[in-house]
């Protein structure tokens, strides 16, 4: 479900205007999650991590309006939940993006995350399904590499306004303390480094519980 947003009375509508004019309207950062109590507790629930903090960075998004809102034509929505369309690895080296809907109950959302992923693993090609909503976020998980900046392919004639999250590689330094990058790039004219600041503290703080 989504709401249409009165620009009219919005407080962002000035930013909004200039923003969505822009070739490139996206900005992005990069910071350093501290996920030392989110590894241990996912290693306690025998789950797979990457799900584990996949569902933390939905319940994260899902928690602050300014990313659930989407632009469709010249307007903005609210959606009232997003799911996460992360790229899914496969044993030949390929990948393909799955569609994988948020639940705040940990053990549903794992079930169909890992039913998603299985259907990807035993297919080919990019795109094995139909995208028919905006509300998504483009999510990856970058193992390989423990990154300071990150930068994405995309079409700047595409009318894209969907925030794109991914994780690097995890580290332990000499204390035992465990830490990923996780890159944040996000539409300006639906949000500021204020709402990307919030969202990365609540992250933060749900990753320690």
């Amino acid at each position: 479900m989504k709401t249409l947003l009165d620009i009219d009375d919005w407080n962002r509508k000035e930013h909004f205007l200039f923003f969505k004019q822009m070739q490139e309207p996206f900005f992005g950062v990069t910071v350093d999650i501290d996920c030392s109590k989110a590894y241990i507790n996912s290693k306690f629930l025998n789950t797979s991590f990457f799900i584990y903090y996949l569902h933390k960075t939905l319940t994260a998004v899902n928690a602050f309006e300014n990313f659930r809102y989407r632009i469709l034509n010249t307007h903005v929505y609210v959606h009232d939940r997003i799911d996460g369309s992360a790229t899914i690895s496969r044993a030949d080296g390929t990948f393909g993006f799955s569609l994988i809907e948020y639940h705040p109950d940990y053990q549903i959302f794992e079930e169909t995350a890992l039913a998603e992923i299985e259907r990807i693993q035993n297919t080919t090609g990019l795109f094995t399904r139909e995208f028919n909503a905006e509300n998504l976020i483009h999510f990856s998980a970058i193992p390989w590499l423990k990154f300071t900046s990150l930068s994405h392919a995309r079409s700047m004639t595409f009318p894209d306004s969907c925030p794109k999250i991914s994780f690097g590689k995890m580290t332990i330094d000499r204390n035992g303390k465990r830490t990923m990058p996780m890159s944040i790039h996000v539409h300006h004219g639906l949000m500021d480094a204020m709402h990307v600041g919030q969202m990365v503290d609540y992250f933060q703080e749900i990753m320690n519980q």
